[in-house]
């Protein structure tokens, strides 16, 4: 159980991450509006800073949906904290919400309980995967580069579908 030893419980890892997001969310409007204001913007500042927020915001989403398999949230719960990802800084008062009504109590699920769900396939994978924390970062990590490089890849959503 070292992801839960090391205070990394899933309370901590969404808070930092929903809190990450709306920092990047500042940093992007930040640079968008020095792009606005200034007449020679540095040209590196808007891609640095919206290649940074895209990847805190891929990672909040990830983690809005480990957390939510977790703490066993209604699909609905899940889906909402990953779309207000969308709406700058609402991660934040989601994430009071959420804390309020006690839905982030509560450590990472490792050991099957009473619960019926525990029985299913998806379950017991979830809970090896919680139970080996390295290679769950390692299999994340991944899979948020990988949604990362084929954002790049298909450029500005504008532009998707122009190649």
């Amino acid at each position: 159980m070292a992801v839960a030893t090391n205070g990394l419980s899933p309370r901590v890892l969404f808070r930092v991450t929903a809190f990450g997001e709306a920092v990047t969310w500042t940093l992007l409007l930040t640079a968008l509006l020095v792009r606005v204001l200034v007449e020679t913007p540095p040209a590196a500042m808007l891609p640095i800073v919206g290649s940074l927020h895209g990847f805190v915001f891929l990672s909040y989403c990830v983690v809005a949906i480990l957390v939510g398999i977790n703490q066993r949230w209604r699909v609905d719960q899940t889906l909402l904290a990953v779309i207000l990802a969308i709406v700058p800084f609402a991660t934040i008062p989601y994430e009071l919400r959420i804390v309020r009504n006690k839905r982030l109590e509560g450590p990472w699920r490792t050991e099957p309980s009473d619960n019926p769900q525990d029985k299913t396939w998806f379950d017991k994978l979830f809970r090896w995967f919680i139970k080996n924390p390295a290679l769950l970062i390692l299999v994340l990590a991944v899979a948020v580069v990988v949604i990362f490089v084929t954002l790049l890849w298909l450029g500005p959503p504008d532009q998707w579908g122009n190649r």
